[in-house]
């Protein structure tokens, strides 16, 4: 993530996918295939942070609604990346209903999260670890927190865009992303970390 906690490797080929979507729109399957590349692998961790292993399966199921409705959709490659994590969130919900999973509780005692360290400590933390690892970090975390972490950090998504998904405010859900970024730092004790610039997870270097 950037500056500010603002994920940039999602945007630097949002242009890439915006392109692809658009040609995709007017029939073209090699250029759906390229959106699905850019999008998969931020969808499909975001998705193993909600359901798991089942993961893959939900992954289909989203990405057979997308490419149904893809004539609908309206906006640059950002936007498709908001909607279809939109999609993908849906369809996990309408999965963990028809296991009957209750949702984890989505709140913790202020004085827990208040825990010391730069803020940097949050980026360097998510660096030093591996993919496996880190999602299941962040699928332990409130749900509330997981999901915010999930979709700024695997996704890409800038905090509105996340917000829409999650049909909360900003404000809520740049709050729910920190709040989880420290924690996973407290857990990880920042051990092994460096100063360099953290990569997306699902992403390999």
């Amino acid at each position: 993530m950037g500056q500010g906690g603002e994920p940039h490797r999602g945007r630097a080929s949002d242009g890439e996918l915006g392109a692809a979507v658009a040609r995709a729109q007017d029939g073209d399957e090699a250029a759906f295939a390229v959106a699905y590349r850019i999008v998969q692998p931020g969808l499909l961790g975001y998705l193993r942070g909600l359901v798991g292993d089942e993961a893959e399966d939900v992954a289909s199921d989203a990405w057979l609604e997308i490419a149904r409705d893809l004539g609908r959709f309206r906006g640059d490659g950002a936007g498709f990346r908001g909607w279809t994590a939109t999609i993908a969130r849906h369809r996990a919900l309408d999965h963990l209903r028809r296991l009957k999973v209750r949702p984890r509780a989505s709140a913790l005692e202020q004085d827990m999260l208040d825990l010391p360290g730069p803020h940097s400590t949050h980026d360097q933390a998510l660096e030093s670890l591996s993919t496996e690892y880190a999602l299941e970090l962040v699928s332990s975390l409130p749900r509330d927190q997981a999901e915010a972490v999930l979709l700024r950090v695997v996704v890409g998504l800038d905090g509105p865009a996340a917000a829409r998904v999650l049909g909360k405010r900003p404000g809520a859900v740049r709050t729910a992303a920190h709040r989880g970024l420290k924690r996973l730092a407290s857990r990880l004790g920042a051990e092994g970390v460096t100063d360099d610039g953290p990569s997306t997870l699902g992403e390999s270097r």
